[in-house]
């Protein structure tokens, strides 16, 4: 019971742990690592042996191989480019709590439906933080776009952190939309994932991120052309034609992307024009330092090469060439590729007439690709309270696959007997033609 406590309260922390911090007056030491911690205890002092124990974990090598490309531009940090030592442990440290949450719930040793109650508990979140964006965006008020009255949830304090909550309500969103489109028989479920679509959705609105905008509609599209071709088209249709109903300020927002100069020619805005001067830099560097300028250095070193000193990259793929370099990026890869591969593992070990399941798999699936793609115009991969639930989830659901598989074969066996059975009472002469054939319980003429 502890244990579930601990799992649970975790979840919730993770994504509230900027909005209620507390200091723990320990030098490099904070509140989520100390969960993390007495949570990782609690799963060691359990006596009995995990039910998946000797089941690799899928994301291992890949993680382990990104840790190593972070702890080596770590170590370059600190040796071409001395700073605040206990800043840069602070920023490694939280570079690699969000992964190994992963590993721990995937050996939490809970059962099934704990698992399943889990996964619940990291959609419930994902709608309670989306239910806390849409109340500060009614707050604001949606009639015209104000820069500051962006909605942040519980990522930060004011619209500066609006674009991280954007990415992670984009990130969740197919969830609810999966559980939507492919548990047509389970009402409850349907129903409490309308809610949640209806929530995140909102909040995303709220954000004004148009990358997040594009990303909730890319994975909107692709899981219903993976339902229904046809209903796609249709519904697709149906949302263009009620654009218009959307309010004025997010069509502002969107219409902001391209503005006129003072020649009256087409022009992008000053944040995507930004955006481009910095990358350019950023590729400057990365020319000037093939192995990276070390972990958490870009935003000293960009005015060097751009004319936006301290500056984050806006992109996490650009940020990890310029600080880690090639073998950085490439281990970066290297862990997507992975995740792209658990939920093609997700897909294919679904159990037959499994609605729950089926559902679960397709929409990690998108859920991924929006990973990926949220990282594309903002670099918000380290961060824990953005990216920490999806790594549990990715725990999660591989658990839960796994111990839907180790169930599955006592069913198959005892369909396989019954069936064997069957047959022999009807044609008893069968066992004398075929002396392989025996009864289980060994009875025969």
């Amino acid at each position: 019971m502890l244990l579930r406590a601990l799992l649970l309260f975790q979840i919730l922390y993770t994504v509230y742990q900027g909005h209620y911090s507390f200091e723990t007056g320990i030098p490099g030491v904070n509140l989520p690592n100390v969960l993390f911690a007495v949570t990782l205890v609690a799963i060691l002092a359990r006596s009995e042996k995990d039910a998946l124990h000797g089941e690799p974990a899928l994301l291992k090598p890949a993680i382990v191989v990104f840790f190593v490309a972070l702890l080596q531009a770590f170590v370059l940090a600190q040796l071409v480019a001395p700073g605040n030592f206990m800043l840069d442990v602070n920023y490694l440290r939280n570079a690699l709590l969000s992964p190994l949450l992963y590993f721990m719930y995937l050996r939490c040793r809970q059962d099934l439906p704990t698992t399943r109650l889990l996964i619940i508990a990291v959609l419930a979140v994902a709608a309670l933080a989306g239910l806390q964006a849409v109340r500060q965006g009614l707050d604001y008020g949606i009639g015209t776009f104000n820069e500051t009255h962006r909605a942040s949830g519980p990522f930060g304090a004011d619209y500066r952190d609006a674009n991280r909550a954007g990415i992670y309500y984009a990130i969740f969103l197919p969830m609810f939309i999966g559980l939507a489109l492919f548990m047509r028989k389970q009402r409850l479920w349907r129903l409490a994932s309308i809610v949640g679509i209806a929530l995140v959705a909102m909040a995303i609105l709220v954000t004004y991120s148009r990358q997040s905008y594009f990303i909730a509609i890319a994975g909107a599209v692709l899981l219903l052309l993976r339902r229904n071709v046809v209903f796609a088209v249709v519904l697709g249709a149906a949302l263009v034609s009620m654009s218009s109903l959307l309010p004025d300020s997010v069509t502002q927002r969107v219409a902001e992307t391209k503005q006129r100069d003072t020649h009256g020619a087409e022009v992008l805005d000053e944040s995507t024009t930004s955006r481009w001067e910095i990358w350019s830099g950023a590729i400057a560097m990365w020319s000037e330092h093939p192995l990276g300028v070390g972990l958490n250095r870009f935003k000293t070193q960009i005015g060097n090469y751009s004319s936006h000193k301290g500056y984050d990259a806006h992109n996490f793929y650009v940020l990890t060439l310029a600080e880690m370099g090639v073998q950085g990026l490439a281990a970066l890869l290297f862990v997507f590729y992975a995740l792209f591969r658990l939920s093609g593992f997700l897909r294919r070990n679904v159990p037959p007439d499994d609605p729950e399941a089926r559902a679960l798999a397709v929409a990690f699936t998108v859920t991924t690709i929006s990973a990926a793609l949220g990282n594309l115009y903002g670099s918000p991969f380290l961060e824990n309270n953005v990216f920490g639930t999806y790594w549990v989830l990715c725990g999660l659901l591989e658990r839960y696959m796994r111990l839907k598989m180790g169930s599955r074969p006592a069913a198959e066996d005892t369909a396989e007997v019954s069936a064997q059975e069957r047959m022999l009472e009807r044609f008893p002469l069968l066992e004398r033609s075929l002396p392989g054939l025996r009864r289980p319980s060994g009875g025969g003429s």
